[in-house]
């Protein structure tokens, strides 16, 4: 089976994300799209809620040939994307989805020449950023809707403002969000 990849914190889960599996899977890109989020993550700054929280409101939004990859947090991995490597199961092949916003430092990612062999990279193109520079076993996704380009530190910043938030995440991670509380 082939598979991709969609790593990150999650902090929340927004119908970003969701809209790249969708067309993933729609464009039969991939058989299945399993979210990766991070046990801890050392791209940011800002504090990130529980694994337990994240999984769930992952869980809560997933669609028929998406789920949810436990590989990061059960291993408690640093969030960097070759200590990954290891443990794939070895019959799948596996692309990586990252957004184009990634490009411009992605040779600062540990071991990315590694990377690069060991599993093509599909870039999402966002909004403000090239699609470039491109190395070598990179493919630009050109989607046929529009992806939204949603901030979750934007998300995190209306919750504690009390905004709501309805039209950047789907409904049941929205009502996670205010049961559960968090980000206030």
């Amino acid at each position: 089976m082939n598979i991709a990849l969609l790593g990150g914190a999650f902090n929340p889960p927004h119908l970003g994300h969701l809209e790249i599996a969708k067309q993933l899977l729609e464009r039969k890109r991939v058989d299945e799209v399993w979210f990766v989020p991070t046990y801890q993550d050392h791209h940011l700054r800002s504090a990130v809620v529980s694994s337990s929280d994240r999984v769930a409101m992952l869980e809560s939004m997933l669609l028929p040939h998406m789920r949810v990859s436990l590989i990061e947090i059960d291993h408690t991995l640093d969030g960097k994307t070759i200590h990954l490597l290891p443990y794939l199961p070895k019959e799948h092949t596996y692309t990586f989805v990252i957004g184009a916003d990634w490009l411009a430092s992605f040779q600062k990612w540990e071991q990315w020449e590694e990377l690069l062999k060991a599993m093509a990279f599909l870039v999402i193109p966002r909004k403000g950023f090239l699609n470039e520079p491109l190395y070598t076993n990179m493919i630009v996704f050109h989607p046929i809707r529009d992806i939204p380009s949603i901030s979750a530190t934007e998300i995190r910043r209306r919750v504690q403002e009390k905004l709501p938030i309805d039209a950047f995440v789907p409904q049941k991670v929205a009502e996670y969000i205010k049961i559960h509380r968090l980000y206030i």
